[in-house]
């Protein structure tokens, strides 16, 4: 038998202003993004927005379907996107 560790760590801001320009720029671009959300069901928008190696920034946003609660994360469908789209790119 072995015994293993998993932690989480994470930083909590008080508000945007505490944020790095880039992660200022995400933000709004993950903002941006939410705008365009589908989401009749749970009424529930969300943008999400990543950043490449390259420099690139690429968003999206939750889809929701018919058949719900199935549908997509934002978080999935930027990064589904951007390496559909991008695949060489890290």
């Amino acid at each position: 038998m072995h015994d293993h560790r998993i932690s989480t760590e994470f930083r909590i801001f008080e508000n945007a202003s505490e944020l790095s320009a880039t992660e200022k720029e995400l933000l709004e671009k993950a903002i941006e993004a939410r705008d365009k959300a589908y989401a009749p069901y749970s009424k529930f928008l969300v943008g999400a927005s990543i950043l490449t190696k390259s420099g690139q920034i690429y968003k999206g946003c939750n889809q929701e379907n018919a058949s719900y609660p199935s549908g997509l994360c934002a978080e999935r469908t930027v990064i589904y996107y951007a390496g559909a789209k991008f695949p060489e790119v890290k």
